[in-house]
């Protein structure tokens, strides 16, 4: 019989609907996680502690399938899946709807000024001019990363008439190679990052690449905050040498209360929501699971997989 540790914010969802004669075994805490996984085959057990979800992971030594509902994976111990031969399926594309939706209304806010709108209305002040005079239409954008969610930015933009160059290894008509966008940095009004987080893209925008940009650049980061040089950008803001910065995402999470970012005006700090922002994640997430199970359980592929030697 096939044992599986499952969480149980997931159950609800679940229960009802699997199959029979499995060995389910459903978890609530860290500690119960740890002695349900000894002898699991199959683990879902995504947990906001991140150490302690890699905790379970080290003590799952019989897993042949990890399935997350989280995208980004680089917490875990990469070394230990491969040597294992681990499966592991994650949440990509799960929220990619919101997070492109994130990147537009971010975007929009930044170019209409629109905190500034929001607190007029909590000082009850009748603004006569709009704060924010900047048109998305004839706008260029630079899209670094182009899996579930870039795929769905770019349409976004484009219907508001955005020219979105992308970044692609193989080039193309309209996208730019890995080693061309530096380059053509200073072309752009918005720069955004969507790649995963590898040792590739630690870092990716520095003190350099923020140089290249136009002074009224903005750069929109829904990836990792560890992409990006934050003192780097921090001074770069500080300075107004460019426009200003859209932050799902910093380096650490949270955000600590007396990071400079906070006070920062061209800087808008969205916490990590864009994910969130929905209602339909574990839905999503349980009928992707579901259909998974089927297939493996007839030792067909399962998908998406998570490759640990690339980091996504």
């Amino acid at each position: 019989m096939t044992t599986l540790a499952l969480s149980a914010l997931i159950r609800p969802l679940l229960e009802p609907r699997l199959p029979a004669n499995l060995d389910v075994r459903w978890f609530a805490t860290h500690e119960e996680a740890m002695a349900a996984v000894a002898d699991a085959e199959i683990g879902w057990f995504d947990m906001y502690d991140k150490e302690a979800m890699a905790d379970t992971l080290r003590a799952a030594t019989r897993l042949k399938w990890l399935n997350s509902i989280y995208a980004g994976l680089d917490f875990l111990p990469m070394d230990m899946l491969i040597d294992r031969g681990i499966t592991v399926t994650n949440g990509a594309g799960i929220n990619a709807v919101t997070i492109a939706e994130y990147v537009v209304m971010g975007m929009l806010t930044v170019a209409k000024g629109y905190r500034d709108v929001v607190r007029a209305q909590d000082r009850r002040e009748w603004l006569l001019d709009s704060p924010g005079k900047r048109e998305l239409a004839g706008s260029k954008a630079l899209l670094l990363g182009y899996g579930a969610i870039g795929k769905l930015i770019k349409p976004r933009l484009e219907a508001f008439e955005v020219e979105v160059s992308v970044v692609r290894r193989s080039g193309g008509e309209g996208t730019l190679r890995p080693d061309e966008w530096r380059a053509r940095l200073g072309e752009f009004d918005w720069v955004i990052l969507a790649v995963p987080a590898t040792p590739e893209t630690d870092g990716m925008i520095g003190a350099a690449e923020l140089a290249a940009m136009k002074a009224d650049a903005v750069i929109v980061n829904i990836a990792r905050g560890a992409v990006i040089d934050q003192d780097a950008l921090v001074k770069a803001l500080e300075e107004k040498r460019i426009g200003a910065a859209f932050l799902d995402v910093t380096t650490p999470e949270p955000l600590p209360a007396e990071d400079p970012l906070w006070a920062l005006e061209n800087a808008h700090v969205t916490m990590h929501l864009s994910g969130r922002a929905q209602d339909k994640m574990f839905q999503r997430s349980a009928d992707r699971f579901l259909v998974n199970l089927e297939s493996y359980l007839k030792g067909e592929p399962v998908g998406p997989v998570f490759d640990p030697q690339l980091g996504y």
